[in-house]
């Protein structure tokens, strides 16, 4: 019994300094968020069952480390919806983290939900004045007065990361020169 203690007192003195490891600066964990971010659009573009998953992970681990500031931002919410969206839609859940996103001042969440509300897409019906309402948010924001990005390249974005439609301006343009060259 007496030869066990030595053994157990150094496997407890290493357990103990594996267990410490040492606190990451802010601008460390500033990086690792902005790595989990970009990971995470990257997988999400991807689209394929194991990518969404890990994306989602990767949200979920970004939105518990993220600054107050940063968790203000509706960026985190927007992207869980187009997992959700890619996943099969589920119309209620995607619409409340898109409202958050929204109501968080995320423009891309703004010309998502003009999309859903105006084809209609994940809705029965179209409400062009809930659309155009939407719409309007967007224009009310910062970075839409500043020009960059305008609405309408928003809503090519958003067409192409939640694959709802594929961009038609891009397909009549791939159909055109495909024709074009035969």
């Amino acid at each position: 019994m007496n030869k066990w203690i030595p053994l157990l007192a150094t496997s407890a003195l290493l357990m103990g300094c594996a267990a410490h490891t040492p606190s990451l600066t802010e601008d460390e964990q500033r990086l690792l968020l902005q790595n989990d971010l970009l990971q995470a659009k990257i997988l999400v573009v991807a689209g394929g069952e194991d990518d969404l998953r890990l994306a989602n992970a990767l949200l979920t681990r970004a939105a518990r480390q993220a600054s107050p500031q940063e968790k203000n931002i509706g960026e985190i919410e927007f992207y869980k919806a187009l997992i959700l969206m890619k996943q099969g839609p589920q119309t209620e859940d995607v619409l409340t983290l898109l409202d958050r996103s929204a109501n968080k001042q995320y423009p891309l969440a703004y010309a998502l939900l003009y999309q859903i509300y105006s084809k209609p897409y994940l809705v029965d019906e179209a409400d062009p004045i809930r659309a155009e309402t939407y719409k309007d948010k967007y224009g009310e924001l910062d970075v839409a007065k500043s020009g960059y990005p305008s609405f309408e390249k928003a809503l090519i974005l958003v067409d192409r990361l939640s694959g709802t439609t594929g961009n038609s301006e891009a397909s009549e343009a791939d159909m055109s020169s495909t024709s074009m060259s035969q």
